[in-house]
């Protein structure tokens, strides 16, 4: 038999802890001294230490007590039930994740946060999931659809989509320059060199996309990250000045 301050000592839990255990029913002292002090033995210890392993599981105390009340209860079946929901918390934990990320990535590719457009992107992040997957399934093969997990995600940070922004961030700083901009012309040629890398000479599925891209309705659907049309037309009348002197060229040549 030992004292509760012994007790705490032993095992990290509080005093007062012990104390409202107590009061609580949920571990009883085994018995007290003359003076009134809580005695615990080695029944008790255990207990206790059980108590705390079911802690770490996120069971809550009302659980606990009774788990340890009736020892014939069904524990797997709890256990189940604690795996389940702390698998449901991962989930939320995750999408909450990916949505900081896409608003982060929104700031470096803006250079600010505009509250509309950011009410947009949450919606658009909790766009269902079944519906997005039905669109994809509807719009692309088999083949195609291996390569749409390819595609550079706002809601990553993976090095790729990383530079995927950074190049987009560029092209809108210099858009007022033109098409025709040296600056503007670097970056679309290396917006078709990760393109080629990525997707090969795939050009259907890339046509495809972008089809996609330039509707507002059918990117939402397919869960894409918004691009203003301004900057879609863009990159189109800069890509499509990009071949045509690719082209001019090679046959100077």
């Amino acid at each position: 038999m030992i004292s509760i301050k012994e007790v705490s000592k032993q095992t990290g839990v509080t005093v007062r802890t012990l104390r409202h255990y107590d009061h609580i029913d949920l571990l009883k002292p085994s018995g007290k001294t003359d003076g009134g002090h809580r005695l615990y033995g080695e029944y008790e210890i255990r207990k206790l230490q059980s108590i705390q392993f079911l802690k770490t599981l996120r069971f809550s105390l009302q659980d606990i007590k009774r788990l340890l009340a009736d020892e014939n209860d069904d524990w797997y079946n709890q256990l189940q039930k604690q795996l389940n929901y702390c698998l449901q918390e991962k989930q939320k934990i995750e999408q909450v994740e990916h949505l900081l990320r896409g608003l982060m990535n929104e700031f470096i590719l803006k250079g600010k946060n505009d509250i509309i457009h950011l009410q947009k992107l949450i919606r658009l992040y909790e766009t269902n999931t079944a519906q997005k997957e039905q669109f994809l399934t509807e719009k692309f093969n088999k083949e195609e659809r291996a390569l749409l997990d390819l595609l550079p995600n706002m809601n990553q940070g993976d090095p790729d989509t990383v530079e995927w922004i950074a190049l987009l961030a560029q092209l809108e700083k210099h858009m007022a320059k033109g098409i025709a901009a040296d600056e503007v012309q670097s970056i679309i040629r290396r917006m078709l060199e990760k393109e080629k890398a990525t997707f090969g000479t795939n050009q259907a599925f890339s046509d495809k996309i972008w089809e996609i891209r330039k509707s507002q309705e059918a990117s939402a659907q397919a869960g894409f990250y918004p691009l203003d049309p301004e900057v879609l037309q863009f990159i189109e009348e800069a890509a499509d000045y990009h071949d045509k002197h690719k082209t001019d060229a090679q046959n100077n040549y």
